[in-house]
């Protein structure tokens, strides 16, 4: 195994370490669209799910079958309909539906059987457990239309679907509920995910889709991923959309993420299916790679506490290695915790910057303002400059200064002059050091 795997793997398992100690217990609800089945993602995505059971999630997992539907309508010529963004389901619609649904149920327990050596899948057991787990009820007519065996999500077994997941099994639902006298409703994948999710008051549902997420600008389909929307801001970008009519549109996912984070799921998620890996990258790294819809923003700003201090040393440690930062013994952060502002996300610290005010001078130091390699260039280092100042001006201070070998630049465009040192503090000045050559740069609070 050669040292430039060893070098790039460690760091990279220690990274994603986090990530699976917090999800080990979560309730994981993945609603996957017929169309990614159809692209020949299944073998790929099975595996990833079979992966993420084996660190300790329970899934349910709720498949689609629009393409598949449509298809066997096409072979037996005759058209398919929609409405409102539903399928009108007649008798020749109901009976398709019901032969797609086996087919992919036999493919998808097919998927998660394979156990070959050499395969991601080699020496796992994934229990895959279907059932009649939804009582639906009739969409019934709406604006004038009827929607004959196309239903809606009335009841969900919870208590079957937990009691499942106890056993270290993975629950399979497909788009179809049963009225109390037995009759058969097609249901959407959508609307199922949602509904499951808010019933077991699931961590999070994820919807791996044709589309790569919401846009920062709609307006331009070559934006950027809004990795992560307030619930707030979602309900609102939502009002402005107009009533979507296909997947590929913003508000179709949309308005089933809102809908389960305000019946009290976590986090709602929409990836596409394209990306090898989706659930993977939006799981276990930090910004993910489709839209996250969530209650409240999960990156914060904040001062931090003694339970934070290993999160701090761990973030530091590596500068202190390279000579960036001068090192701090683990005593020194534990006295001065209240010091600290750090970037939280998650759960997890990216990015962390100490104040040491020196009133009798009017002045105060900047000091171990880090953020972490996997977030640098998204601003956490601004943010972490404007709270640092804010702080300083609370406390009556007229400046704060900086010393760095490194990053002198970083802080000249953001104000910053460089000063002799002798511009010191007294008190600061006994304790420089003057082998290091650090630059001391100062910045004025207005």
């Amino acid at each position: 195994m050669s040292t430039v795997f060893n070098f790039t793997f460690v760091p990279w398992f220690r990274s994603v370490a986090p990530y699976i100690h917090k999800h080990r217990g979560n309730t994981l609800v993945v609603g996957i669209a017929g169309e990614a089945i159809a692209a020949g993602k299944l073998q790929n995505l099975a595996q990833d799910l079979a992966l993420i059971q084996s660190m300790g999630v329970e899934i349910v997992l709720v498949h689609g079958f629009r393409p598949q539907v449509n298809e066997q309508l096409r072979l037996k010529g005759h058209e398919a309909r929609y409405s409102h963004g539903m399928r009108i389901t007649d008798e020749v619609a109901l009976d398709c539906a019901q032969e797609a649904a086996g087919q992919l149920r036999y493919e998808i327990e097919a998927a998660f059987s394979q156990g070959l050596p050499n395969t991601p899948m080699a020496g796992a057991t994934v229990r895959v457990i279907s059932g009649n787990f939804i009582t639906a009820r009739p969409v019934g007519l709406m604006d004038g239309v009827d929607f004959l065996h196309s239903g809606l999500v009335r009841k969900v077994d919870t208590e079957g679907i937990q009691r499942t997941l106890d056993m270290g099994a993975m629950v399979l639902l497909s788009p179809f509920g049963f009225s109390p006298t037995g009759e058969a409703f097609n249901l959407t994948m959508e609307d199922v995910a949602t509904s499951v999710a808010i019933a077991l008051q699931a961590d999070k549902l994820m919807f791996l889709t044709e589309v790569a997420g919401i846009r920062t600008d709609e307006a331009d389909p070559g934006s950027d991923i809004d990795t992560e929307l307030p619930l707030a801001d979602a309900k609102k970008m939502l009002a402005a959309l107009p009533a979507p009519t296909q997947p590929a549109d913003t508000a179709f996912y949309l308005q089933h993420c809102i809908r389960a984070c305000e019946g009290g799921v976590e986090r709602s998620h929409i990836l596409p299916f394209a990306v090898d890996g989706a659930l993977l990258l939006e799981i276990y790294t930090h910004d993910g790679i489709g839209t996250m819809v969530v209650d409240e923003k999960l990156e914060s700003v904040r001062e931090a506490t003694m339970d934070d201090v290993s999160g701090i040393v761990a973030l530091i440690e590596p500068f202190e290695k390279d000579g960036t930062l001068v090192k701090r013994d683990r005593t020194e952060i534990e006295r001065d915790a209240g010091n600290y502002t750090i970037i939280e996300h998650d759960g997890v610290i990216f990015g962390c910057a100490a104040l040491y005010p020196y009133p009798e001078a009017r002045t105060g130091e900047m000091a171990a303002l880090t953020v972490s390699p996997d977030t640098q260039s998204q601003g956490d280092g601004e943010r972490l400059l404007k709270r640092i100042e804010a702080r300083a001006k609370a406390q009556g201070l007229q400046s704060i200064f900086v010393l760095t070998t490194r990053t002198m630049h970083w802080f000249i465009k953001r104000g910053f002059v460089q000063v002799n040192a002798d511009w010191l503090p007294e008190a600061r000045k006994r304790k420089y050091n003057w082998d290091r050559k650090s630059q001391v740069l100062v910045k004025k609070l207005s």
